[in-house]
């Protein structure tokens, strides 16, 4: 199928100017100020007068298999669906466990994973789980990430929390260097996606690897970084000071955040106030995960779940709420994560790129249509495509 989208406003996440894009084969053929309806055989318009065109978003950081069980059985949230993902113009997601590495399985999680990608959509995934020594498939992270495809790195691993194994920084810095040397011998990214508690350790492990070792900070991506006024502070000294990438975490209810809790488009403009490169912060949803909520003793208070649609709405809320540039707020959900994931097609627009498109009213940002490797997915605001047991 071709596609021709017409005098459209193209966000690449750069501004573009108005153009015509030509999709076909599941990629972006041609750009261009003007490209002739008649150039193409069985070609369909689309009319993109009034609206933006985005790259398709990446989720960095998706429980996709459900997570949860921190009040027992009854608490393990559900697998997400295809539309949980798609209507909040999400085309790519990195799948993980979390607290549950027991009931939740690396198998398991492969196994979504590429059905989610028979859908339609793009998957990744992490290996191991919060849990020190790292659970894997093989019994090595970097047997993992050489033999197993969708391996792009490890995670998410907990530190600084109640519910982490309490790792050492050396067994800490040895998880980051394995990964990287997985991600060396198999041409991935050999990210480390580190679930940040609110303990007092703060960042001090991700600190100790760059001061102790010769890994980068670009290995590294810790999330949760807004769960708290003093975690957001100290995130953005590490950013700003050492050159660290941080992850702000989208999913928590903005009418109901805890009394330290920093919303995700607020923590960016403060990110980027205090002079962190804009290309060092990134969102994930932490989608289908619980959002358990915790007593001073330690005790489950409440429980929530996580929603990949929190991406966008933090994305549009830092451009309109907090006044960050639309350009600038969106590289936190496209160019950013496709780079420190290394996912050559994605995150951006431009020839050759894959066809993760999201076209958006250009007021309102409203979500008008979502294109996943070039098959329309969402149009008019109504999803085309449903997960199989959807219907």
């Amino acid at each position: 199928m071709l596609y021709l989208i017409q005098n459209v406003h193209i966000l690449g996440p750069e501004d573009e100017g108005i153009k015509d894009v030509l999709i076909g084969g599941a990629k972006i053929l041609a750009l261009a100020s003007h490209l002739p309806v008649e150039a193409a055989y069985g070609i369909t318009v689309l009319d993109g007068r009034g609206k933006v065109l985005m790259p398709g978003f990446i989720d960095a950081h998706v429980h996709i298999l459900g997570g949860g069980g921190e009040g027992g059985a009854r608490t393990r949230t559900p697998e997400i669906m295809l539309s949980d993902i798609i209507s909040g113009g999400v085309t790519t997601v990195v799948g993980c466990l979390g607290t549950d590495g027991c009931t939740r399985t690396m198998t398991n999680l492969l196994a979504k994973a590429k059905g989610l990608e028979e859908e339609g959509i793009t998957t990744y995934v992490y290996t191991g789980s919060y849990q020190v020594p790292v659970r894997t498939l093989t019994g090595s992270i970097m047997d993992d990430m050489i033999l197993l495809e969708k391996v792009v790195g490890t995670g998410e691993v907990a530190i600084s929390d109640h519910r982490s194994s309490q790792p050492t920084k050396e067994e800490f810095a040895r998880i980051v260097a394995d990964t990287r040397v997985g991600g060396i011998l198999s041409a991935k990214a050999g990210l480390v996606n580190i679930h940040m508690g609110d303990g007092n350790e703060k960042l001090d492990f991700l600190r100790y690897v760059l001061e102790h070792t010769q890994i980068p900070p670009s290995q590294m991506l810790p999330t949760h970084i807004n769960r708290s006024l003093t975690l957001m502070k100290d995130g953005i000294d590490y950013a700003k000071g050492l050159g660290g990438y941080i992850d702000l975490t989208t999913s928590s209810d903005p009418d109901y955040l805890e009394p330290e809790e920093v919303k995700a488009s607020t923590g960016l403009k403060m990110a980027i106030d205090a002079g962190v490169s804009a290309d060092h912060v990134t969102f994930s949803s932490d989608g289908q995960g619980s959002l358990p909520i915790f007593n001073p003793d330690g005790t489950l208070k409440g429980l929530g779940v996580g929603k990949v649609a929190s991406l966008y709405r933090e994305m549009r809320d830092a451009v309109f709420s907090d006044g960050v540039p639309l350009e600038t707020a969106l590289m936190a959900i496209t160019s950013n994560p496709a780079a420190l994931l290394k996912l050559s097609g994605k995150g951006k627009i431009a020839q050759g790129m894959d066809a993760d498109l999201v076209m958006a009213d250009e007021e309102t940002l409203d979500i008008d249509t979502v294109m996943a490797k070039g098959v329309l997915m969402v149009s008019g605001g109504e999803i085309l495509v449903k997960g199989t047991f959807e219907y």
